[in-house]
């Protein structure tokens, strides 16, 4: 075994996928069942950076190269591809979106550059017998996320509103739409509705520059910290929420947003 930590990290997958001696889970698993994993991982090492945590960013991602190399031994033994392969692919792919510093090519500007990426992309796809604007945005991608590849796509060729204020008058729109169908006990139609308020939201973070689901996060992880709040605020009365009224819950909530703008 080579002593270089990516060699022995693939002997290890290896040993572990071995039909004789190999670890029973491990063997049984499949490019499907991985899968999930391997968005938990990325999730995770996204976490540790939310957090600013570098030693768990440095295991999080031990564990996210572990599901390349878990997928790339799944591959070499259909005889598809090996992890070399896929190293030697995305060197490839660097190199080529980059000609102004691997090449003789320049930009003038950001903007220019940001085009000759996508110029990049587009012919790649169109390789792949891909031409179509949106042909490769997985479907598998987050919701949120798909939403602002999706529409950013239609972006680039035209088809977008003009400045988030737009956005804002769609959004509008599409919360009176799902009032209606609210109040017309339409589930189905709600959740139409619901979805189309989403995907505007979404694009209302793409025209802002920001990331919904980084937006989404922190509006997660500051609900979850008020509610805490809540929580240790009643247990010092030696009670728990399910003993206390929406009114005094409320009443704590307006207690613990005041304090963290204070």
């Amino acid at each position: 075994m080579s002593d270089a930590p990516i060699d022995r990290l693939n002997a290890i997958m290896a040993r572990l996928r071995d039909p004789e001696t190999g670890c029973p889970w491990d063997k049984e698993q499949t490019f499907a069942t991985i899968a999930p994993y391997t968005i938990e991982e990325a999730y995770e090492v996204a976490d540790a950076i939310e957090r600013g945590d570098l030693t768990d960013l440095k295991d999080e991602l031990g564990d996210l190269l572990f599901q390349v190399v878990f997928h790339s031994r799944m591959a070499e033994e259909l005889g598809a591809f090996d992890f070399d392969a896929v190293a030697q692919a995305v060197c490839d792919k660097m190199i080529r979106r980059h000609p102004h510093v691997f090449a003789e090519q320049s930009y003038d500007s950001l903007e220019a550059q940001t085009a000759g990426w996508e110029a990049i992309k587009a012919s790649e796809r169109a390789a792949k017998s891909k031409g179509g604007v949106l042909d490769d945005v997985p479907p598998g991608l987050p919701a949120l996320l798909r939403a602002v590849k999706l529409t950013k796509r239609a972006g680039r060729v035209g088809f977008d509103w003009p400045d988030p204020a737009a956005v804002l008058e769609k959004l509008q729109e599409e919360v009176v739409e799902l009032t209606v169908e609210i109040e017309a006990g339409d589930q189905e139609k709600a959740r139409e509705e619901l979805g189309d308020l989403l995907f505007v939201c979404a694009n209302l973070a793409r025209k802002l520059n920001l990331d919904p689901e980084d937006a989404l996060r922190a509006a997660n992880a500051k609900f979850a910290r008020r509610f805490r709040y809540i929580e240790a605020a009643l247990a010092a009365q030696g009670r728990g929420p399910e003993d206390a009224s929406l009114e005094e819950m409320e009443a704590i909530w307006v207690e613990a947003k005041t304090a963290e703008k204070g």
